[in-house]
This record gives C-alpha cells, sequence and structure tokens, in this order.
C-alpha cells in the first residue's frame, strides 16, 4: 500500500531510522492517520539541516511528505507541543515499545487507536508512573488492537468462569484451561491473577509477575522466533545492577 501522495503536518512519532547515503537517513514513523510509514529524510544528516534536531524517538512530531507513505519524501517537520524527553533509566522501555511496534504492526494501515495507546503509555513513563505496570497495560491493549486479545476470563475447555482460588494452564492463541490437580506449578496462574489480569489491573506484585509470564507467552507466540533485542538489552542490564 502506497497510501496518500501528501501528507501535511500529520501526527507522528519516529520508531527507527536507517543511514541512506552520505547525507540522509530512511525514517520507519508511526502516524495517526496512515498508520506505520517509512520515508526518505534527504539531507537531514548534515549539520545545517532544519530537519536534524527535531528527528527525535519519544516525542510528538507533525510530519509532512509528497511521493506517498512507502519511499516518500520528508519535506516539513515540526515539535507537535512541548518536545519533553524520556528520563535516561526509561530509554529501554521507550526502544521496546518501538520495536513491538515495528514488528508486530503492519505497514500503511490507519491505527488511530494505537498512535493513541502508544502516545498515553509515552506519557505515563515520562511523568514518572510505575514503569512494569505501564508496559504491561501497552502490551495487552496492543495485542486487543491488533486482533490478537488475550480472554482468561472462561476456562476456554469447559466455558465456565474463572474460579480465583484454582491454577490454570495458559495456552497462547487458545485461552486458559484448568489445571488437572489443581495444584500450583512453575507454568501455572493463579485465577485470581488471570482475573485481575483480564480487568487490567497489576497493583500487586504476584498480579504484576503474572502479566508478565502472561504476556511474554503471548507476545512470543504473535512474533513467531523473531527476537526482540531491547527486551535483550533491558534483562541484561537488570542482571548487571544484581550483580552490583
Amino acid at each position: 500500500m502506497t497510501g496518500s501522495r501528501r501528507g501535511a503536518l500529520q501526527p507522528a512519532f519516529l520508531l527507527h531510522h536507517h543511514d541512506y547515503s552520505d547525507s540522509s537517513r530512511i525514517l520507519e514513523l508511526l502516524t495517526r492517520e496512515h498508520g506505520r510509514i517509512s520515508l526518505f529524510a534527504r539531507g537531514v544528516r548534515r549539520a545545517k539541516s532544519p530537519y536534524r534536531p527535531v528527528l527525535q524517538p519519544f516525542v510528538p512530531l507533525l510530519l509532512s511528505w509528497s511521493g506517498g507513505t512507502d519511499g516518500g519524501n520528508l519535506t516539513g517537520a515540526e515539535f507537535a507541543g512541548e518536545a519533553r524527553p524520556l528520563a535516561a533509566a526509561r530509554l529501554m522501555s521507550g526502544f521496546y515499545l518501538n520495536e513491538l511496534l515495528l514488528k508486530l504492526t503492519p505497514r500503511g494501515e490507519p491505527m488511530a487507536e494505537v498512535f493513541d495507546l502508544y502516545a498515553l503509555t509515552l506519557g505515563a513513563l515520562r511523568d514518572g508512573e510505575p514503569e512494569q505496570a505501564a508496559l504491561r497495560h501497552f502490551e495487552r491493549q496492543l495485542l486487543e488492537h491488533l486482533g490478537y486479545g488475550i480472554d482468561v476470563s472462561r476456562d476456554s475447555g469447559s466455558g465456565e468462569p474463572l474460579a480465583a482460588d484454582r491454577y490454570y494452564h495458559f495456552h497462547p492463541g487458545v485461552g486458559v484451561r484448568a489445571v488437572r490437580d489443581a495444584s500450583a506449578g512453575v507454568d501455572t496462574y493463579l485465577g485470581g491473577q488471570l482475573l485481575d489480569f483480564a480487568a487490567g489491573r497489576f497493583d500487586s506484585p504476584e498480579s504484576l509477575r503474572a502479566a508478565k509470564r502472561l504476556l511474554r507467552a503471548a507476545l512470543e507466540h504473535c512474533l513467531e522466533g523473531r527476537d526482540l533485542r531491547s527486551r535483550d538489552v533491558m534483562l541484561a542490564l537488570r542482571r548487571l545492577e544484581t550483580d552490583k
């Protein structure tokens, strides 16, 4: 899909960029009206380029282009309001969000809900809200918007509502099913934690840990074997902090 032949001051976020020739870059962008697109930013690597200080990740932008949304040319860029960067300690979480969008969203399909979710999550990270809860909310809602929502309100085998005090297995793409012997195991989830997940409640440490495990399994199923480099880096950094 090539999309519109021209865009004028469209809301966008920069997800990634690749150097192209000695002075240009290819931009990977998330826009509200056109979804995920690629544009050439010609001459942007030159010191005197007016776009060079504007094209930053994690800040809302207004972009203009010509020639379509797949290989078109950037013709204008400005900040959409105040350009508040993420704190250094939360940059890896931002890169993780970007990588999820790059690997899970289709090109050229309008995704206003995903754009708004991304903007809201960046705001939560920027404003100091609990980092892990913000990431879990993003992962959960992103999967829903992309058609991969996780229904853990009922047993996928029997159709019965979950019991808060019973243990369940999660099967990506299928749902949850009660453990036959009703006991805990390394790959089981307590029903109460799954009900918290279904309601988007990540207040307790136990429910937050369960949500992280559940979403990791669901995302790995959707990624079909593709690695997430940003997640590996975050895990390595946490191990370094633990070893200090």
